[in-house]
């Protein structure tokens, strides 16, 4: 199968979680800085998990445009990783709401390292699904970007569980 269509369902799926987190950030109360400033943590969560979004387009982006086929395996991976990062929208606004609380910090946590292991998972099927694809094999040859995200997330999570939250 060809990548493109599924290249534009990927883009137009992450442009959609992207519209609902900035539909989800709460309007200031009154017009003025205070009440603004009392929006920092949505704002900051929202700024988090916009990069985490504009880089997940990124890396896919850049990935399938080496990537000349794909199969049902890919698809399937594919679409149950996008269903996993379809739920950021929820996790920003629960975190955004309940900011010193860990239940809600692990849970948007959790979100970044499923997607993490199963783009892992993408790219064993990609090598599988292409093996001729000498790009695409030397590109997918390690993962020490999504294991470093996995990392950083335990460790934000375990500084968040030890030092700063309820």
């Amino acid at each position: 199968m060809e990548t493109e269509r599924f290249e534009a369902l990927i883009d137009a799926i992450l442009a959609i979680i992207i519209t609902i987190i900035v539909l989800e950030i709460p309007l200031a109360s009154a017009g003025n800085w205070e009440s603004l400033f009392e929006l920092r943590y949505e704002f900051i969560i929202y700024a988090v998990s916009f990069i985490v979004c504009f880089n997940f387009w990124n890396y896919n982006n850049n990935l399938f445009s080496i990537v000349n086929k794909i199969d049902y395996k890919v698809i399937w991976t594919m679409g149950v990783t996008l269903f996993v990062f379809s739920l950021l929208p929820y996790f920003t606004t629960f975190v955004g709401e309940n900011f010193y609380v860990f239940f809600p910090q692990f849970m948007y946590g959790l979100c970044f390292i499923i997607t993490a292991i199963l783009s892992m998972l993408i790219s064993k099927f990609l090598k599988e699904c292409d093996p001729a694809n000498i790009a695409l094999q030397l590109t997918l040859n390690n993962h020490y970007p999504l294991y470093g995200t996995i990392i950083l997330v335990i460790i934000g999570m375990i500084i968040a569980y030890l030092f700063i939250l309820q």
